[in-house]
């Protein structure tokens, strides 16, 4: 088996940087390394008890328990990296871009007695546009805590769909002699796909009394809400959504998928595990080099936790695990030196399914946001709550299916 792509496994690095401000991170690095060797020790002896023909319960459940932690550990070190990022973005982007639109906005959110002379978000349906800052901070967050948000491309459109043409190649040349004819070669073809939108919507509400309490700070509260409902729901679409009022999920266009037919480059192929109910180490390193390396540059794993946990017990032809943990803050973990990141939708191992896609998703994906944020203010219909209807559209679908590869659990 070749391993070269095994070779980029950093080893021994921890480090986290001093103005972090989260001291507590390093802290957890050295219990996730000290619990990953914990772990290692462990699962050779549950393989060598396996090989012996006498495997023990009590080891193998001290295994699953220390994978556990490991897992706990990691996900920890994750999201003190997800509140650093979010506290660079709320310093970075304190500054009101418009001061008389914020102030108008936040009369609306509280009193609905917007003056005419401010009232510049209102519109035609009766609704009204946040603020482009408060906008921007939603998109921002919503990068930071959507996983396909963070590693997909994003195209903003003023229009209800964007289309993207591809050229399907079909190019001919020939050679020829110095005063030989030169026919007509073939050209190229070219196919198209549109990237239609969906509205996704939350609907916050908050009393009367809350609102008139100057001490609450009404946006940070209504874009916490708006931010947790649309990652989850985003997150769901931009994996299995069906394209109907939602995104077309990316699992949709891999071979035999409902979309499987529909981009003009074909599906995303898929790997066979070699094994027809379980991971193997050599499908996944057969995984990685199905891939062309010309796509392999910014190349990352895709899978949900329970997957994740099956991966961290794999070794290579070498006794090297393949999966290795962040050893160094705000870097993700590890597989065959390749990135991971945690995709709560991915389907679960099971026979025939595809819980792994491995690819560069910024050439792969294309997230399309409609511009603009949308709040309908409704004090009439939960009495005495006040609801916030907040709107956002957005849509999504394959970009390239050559450079996304998916590992199928078959034998």
């Amino acid at each position: 088996m070749n391993t070269h792509a095994l070779s980029r496994i950093p080893r021994g690095i921890v480090a986290v940087r001093a103005d972090s401000g989260a001291p507590d991170v390093k802290a957890t690095i050295e219990a996730l390394n000290k619990a990953f060797t914990d772990f290692k020790a462990e699962n050779d002896k549950r393989i060598d008890a396996v090989k012996a023909g006498a495997a023990s319960s009590d080891v193998t459940a001290k295994v699953e328990a220390i994978n556990a932690e490991v897992t706990k550990l990691q996900s920890a070190i994750d999201d003190a990296n997800l509140k650093i990022a979010a506290a660079q973005l709320s310093s970075n982007g304190s500054q009101v871009k418009d001061k008389e639109y914020t102030e108008a906005f936040r009369a609306h959110m509280k009193r609905g007695d917007v003056q005419a002379s401010l009232n510049k978000g209102a519109s035609d349906q009766g609704g009204y546009l946040a603020p482009v800052e408060w906008d921007r901070s939603i998109t921002d967050k919503l990068v930071l805590v959507s996983p396909m948000r963070q590693i997909a491309s994003v195209q903003s459109i003023s229009s209800n769909g964007f289309s993207k043409l591809f050229n399907k190649r079909g190019t001919a040349s020939g050679w020829v002699g110095e005063a030989a004819a030169r026919t007509e070669t073939a050209t190229p073809t070219f196919g198209s796909l549109t990237y239609a939108t969906g509205e996704i919507y939350a609907n916050p509400s908050a009393t009367q009394q809350m609102l008139d309490d100057s001490a609450v700070y009404l946006e940070s509260w209504l874009a916490g809400e708006v931010e947790t409902e649309f990652a989850y729901q985003e997150g769901l679409a931009f994996v299995s959504g069906n394209g109907t009022n939602k995104p077309n999920g990316i699992m949709t266009y891999i071979t035999g998928g409902a979309n499987a037919a529909v981009h003009p480059y074909g599906a995303i192929t898929l790997t066979n595990s070699g094994d027809a109910a379980l991971l193997k180490a050599d499908g996944i390193v057969s995984l990685i080099y199905s891939l062309p390396s010309a796509f392999t540059g910014n190349a990352r794993f895709i899978m949900n936790r329970a997957t994740l946990a099956a991966v961290r017990l794999l070794k290579d032809g070498q006794g090297n695990y393949l999966w290795q943990p962040s050893y160094v803050a705000g870097q993700p973990s590890t597989i065959a030196g390749f990135p991971v990141t945690e995709v709560p939708d991915m389907p679960n191992v099971a026979a025939n399914a595809c819980p792994i896609l491995f690819g560069d998703f910024k050439r792969g994906y294309l997230v399309v946001d409609r511009t603009g944020v949308r709040v309908l203010r409704d004090p009439f219909t939960n009495k005495p709550y006040v609801s916030f209807y907040t709107t956002k559209r957005v849509g999504g679908g394959l970009l390239n299916p050559e450079v996304i590869k998916g590992l199928k659990i078959s034998a």
